[in-house]
């Protein structure tokens, strides 16, 4: 699996490669700036990237509006944010398209390496990997709105984990409760939500959406 690594940090950006390289990934290129992260990613198309926020020249959101800028060259190129920081607008923006593919983690809350490969590997396969602690400062405004307030509170924690990047499986373990249980949950939140059925999964990223949003 073929991985662009973006940090300024030279000893974490070395750490990163050696740990993603042992695991089987190939890292095509490790840059330590927002220009050089968007030709990296235009040029190698890779697997999956995993990119820190702010980087030089400004120290800012390079990273980010790096990562935006080339999923809009190539539409669905999954992107790992790893930060210690949490953007809400541009958090909001790479979720924005629906396709998935997108994760966002907080470098102190990634303790294990095996989590953090899992992540990896989530994103690359066209699903979502998002800290609990970044869900809860996008949700930081508040505010139940419609059509969420049709929603359980049963519901509203199936959706929260979901928002998480967790399976149906790894929710029923976390609740507690029967994988079939979830699933009655997950289809009475389509429902409340107006996801209609549809050939693919994008109903999942949509309601997640839908959850970050109110």
């Amino acid at each position: 699996m073929r991985v662009v690594l973006a940090e300024d940090l030279f000893l974490l950006r070395e750490g990163l490669s050696r740990l993603l390289g042992a695991h089987g990934f190939e890292i095509v290129a490790a840059v330590d700036d927002g220009p050089s992260l968007l030709r990296a990613l235009i040029e190698h198309r890779p697997d999956v990237a995993v990119v820190d926020v702010r980087m030089p020249p400004t120290f800012t959101d390079e990273g980010l509006q790096a990562a935006l800028a080339a999923r809009r060259r190539v539409p669905g190129l999954p992107v790992l944010v790893l930060s210690q920081y949490v953007e809400q607008l541009y958090a909001r923006e790479l979720l924005a398209d629906g396709t998935g593919a997108v994760g966002y983690l907080l470098k102190d809350r990634v303790f294990d390496a095996d989590q953090f490969v899992d992540a990896v590997r989530r994103v690359a396969a066209g699903g979502t990997a998002m800290d609990p602690e970044v869900i809860a400062k996008l949700l930081a405004r508040g505010g139940s709105r419609e059509p969420l307030g049709r929603l359980s509170p049963r519901e509203l924690e199936v959706l929260a984990l979901m928002a998480e990047g967790r399976s149906n499986a790894a929710i029923a373990q976390r609740l507690v409760i029967t994988e079939r249980a979830v699933t009655k949950h997950t289809s009475n939140i389509f429902t409340k939500l107006d996801l209609p059925l549809s050939d693919d999964d994008n109903r999942r990223v949509l309601a997640v959406l839908a959850y970050l949003d109110r």
